[in-house]
């Protein structure tokens, strides 16, 4: 296909990864090659079964080096759908092997490794795209523009919002990687750092953040920001989900309520990484410094301690605690 760009993918076993090679399809691109230690990886015969596979990195990183010095080819971008811990090594990889990153969240664990990579950037004249897909949502968009709107009018006006996700997951969670804050960030960098990030663009930056819930199944806490006031709760329980839902059969809970108003955005999420794509692949994705909040948001919930029923605290504390 004419003007369509090569792709290579680290990280090509997990849940998200389908979504990144649908999305380099749908936009007309090659994926050349993917890596990835475990190799029962049928879902790329639907996908790129030409593909070039590979289980060691190593041998993966003499392919991306060799491949393009044969014939004057080149891999223009490295999707990254690997473990949280290892995305700032692999975002690191891709730069210096002459690609732009495209990076599922969160995008690194720490913020001080965001300056590290601007540092890398710059050196190699490459970018690093993260996926925000909640900002390319059309409810987020509408409620954004809402907001944007009343703001002009009241630019003081102070919103109240709850956000309670609760997606179950089971025994094996906490004995991969995902349930290792080490490997993962915890449960608010690996479930929740993109609703902060939607937060923070909409309601403005975190001026105060308050945890009161800290288990290794469920987090919980408030924000102070510049625009609004939120507390939060996110949980990996299939227990704490409400009693309603649980009864049509479902596992996972999303809510997002501002000034008592549920804000409606529970389908439209099929499409949002091929919209990413298109984003990244026109010039406009979200970069490092769009990264930065949340993950200093996700950074301060990790290293504080919780304070327990105190202040103003989300209901569904009280699920845990009492």
């Amino acid at each position: 296909m004419p003007n369509s760009k090569n792709f290579a993918l680290i990280g090509a076993s997990g849940y998200i990864a389908p979504r990144h090679m649908k999305a380099i399809k749908e936009t007309g691109n090659n994926l050349v090659a993917a890596l990835d230690p475990y190799d029962g990886i049928g879902i790329m015969d639907s996908n790129f079964p030409q593909a070039n596979f590979f289980t060691e990195f190593e041998r993966f990183d003499r392919f991306v080096d060799k491949w393009h010095r044969n014939g004057n080819k080149k891999i223009e971008y490295i999707g990254i759908t690997s473990p949280n811990y290892l995305h700032d090594s692999h975002i690191r990889f891709a730069l210096k092997s002459g690609a732009d990153a495209i990076c599922e969240k969160p995008l690194v664990l720490n913020p001080h490794n965001i300056d590290q990579l601007k540092v890398i950037e710059n050196e190699t004249g490459k970018k690093v795209y993260n996926i925000l897909q909640l900002r390319l949502h059309p409810s987020i968009i509408a409620l954004k523009e809402k907001v944007s709107k009343e703001l002009k009018e009241n630019p003081n006006k102070i919103y109240d919002i709850d956000l309670t996700y609760l997606t179950s997951r089971g025994k094996w969670y906490f004995v991969s990687w995902k349930g290792n804050e080490d490997k993962s960030g915890g449960i608010a960098s690996n479930i929740g750092v993109h609703f902060y990030d939607m937060l923070c663009w909409i309601f403005g930056d975190v001026e105060e953040n308050i945890v009161h819930l800290k288990t290794p199944d469920a987090n919980a806490g408030s924000f102070k920001l510049k625009n609004a006031n939120v507390r939060w709760f996110l949980s990996v329980n299939y227990d704490y989900i409400p009693e309603e839902v649980k009864q049509r059969g479902l596992t996972t809970f999303r809510s997002i309520t501002v000034d008592g108003n549920e804000i409606e955005f529970s389908g439209g999420f099929t499409d949002l990484h091929t919209r990413s794509y298109e984003e990244i692949l026109a010039g406009n994705g979200f970069g490092l410094d769009e990264a930065y909040g949340s993950i200093s948001t996700v950074a301060t919930i990790r290293n504080s301690e919780a304070i327990g029923m105190k202040g103003d605290y989300h209901p569904f504390v009280k699920k845990v605690l009492v």
